[in-house]
């Protein structure tokens, strides 16, 4: 959520979606580029139909475009919003580690959605960037269930070996800074219907938590 300790980095982010944009957004989601070999980019779609959705149900100030940044981009501290996911390998640089780290306790906020096969990865890399702070479930009474839609927990998309869907988080000084969505494909009902013919009620539930963690973030 925006608190004090966001405001150096969404001032970042005002000022540079105003330049971009003739002063008609105020924030723009960008897609984490993040090395190790896994595939950073499935799902194209994902990002520009979350966006879509987010601004035809809500009033926040999104802006219409998406972005792909790395860690080490200068750019990285204009989105205070990143969002990962992939099948694979994830692996950060040690000069990496400690910049994401300054990112993240700095205002900033990492979603993670595991497309199924980034688990281990993703896991070890959070364990060596938050030793002291490791990922922990987020219960159902968590804000970011209700805070635009009342949803029960995080909605199972794909079925992949039957798991249940859970989200996890990494919290700083009580701050949620990192959301990890497991085993539960929520970018599979943000892409284009036709990819993997997600069903309309599967395909609704996956917006409404897109929408839930955005409108989370933005909350005063």
């Amino acid at each position: 959520m925006m608190k004090p300790a966001n405001v150096l980095i969404i001032l970042a982010s005002l000022i540079f979606s105003a330049t971009a944009t003739a002063q008609t957004c105020q924030l723009t989601i960008a897609r984490l580029r993040y090395g190790g070999g896994g595939d950073w980019y499935t799902g194209p779609s994902m990002l520009p139909n979350m966006v879509k959705e987010a601004r035809a149900r809500t009033a926040m100030p999104l802006c219409d475009s998406t972005a792909v940044v790395e860690i080490s981009d200068q750019r990285l501290f204009h989105f205070p919003f990143l969002f990962m996911t992939g099948h694979g390998q994830v692996r950060f640089t040690a000069q990496e580690k400690l910049r994401l780290r300054k990112f993240l306790i700095g205002g900033g906020f990492l979603w993670a959605d595991d497309n199924y096969g980034m688990d281990r990865a993703f896991r070890r890399e959070m364990a060596a960037l938050f030793p002291e702070n490791p990922l922990t479930p987020i219960p159902s009474s968590h804000p970011i269930f209700n805070s635009f839609y009342k949803l029960p927990g995080v909605p199972k998309i794909h079925e992949h070996d039957g798991s249940p869907a859970q989200a996890f988080g990494v919290f700083f000084e009580g701050r949620l800074i990192v959301l990890y969505t497991f085993s539960a494909d929520i970018g599979n009902a943000l892409e284009d219907p036709h990819i993997h013919r997600v069903g309309p009620e599967l395909r609704e539930l996956g917006i409404r938590m897109a929408t839930n963690v955005l409108s989370w973030f933005f909350a005063p």
